[in-house]
């Protein structure tokens, strides 16, 4: 999860550049904080991905297999 205080500063940095130009230091910054912003998000969904189990009407479980190998994984 990322901290709050990153969070704030890339919303931030997005007003600013709505407003006006950022510098170049910022823009990398604020590129650097969307990378680690989306990797969590990414990190968080295949988490919840993997925690996904799949049954049919008859009760049988039919998760699809490279589910169950990103389990297998970890």
């Amino acid at each position: 999860m990322l901290s709050k205080d990153k969070l704030d500063r890339i919303n931030v940095l997005a007003n600013k550049a709505k407003h006006e130009k950022l510098t170049e230091d910022e823009k990398s910054e604020q590129e650097i904080l969307r990378k680690e912003y989306l990797n969590n998000v990414r990190k968080s969904f295949k988490n919840q991905f993997k925690g996904m189990k799949i049954v049919d009407p008859n009760g049988e479980d039919v998760t699809p297999q490279k589910v169950k190998d990103l389990r297998g994984k970890n």
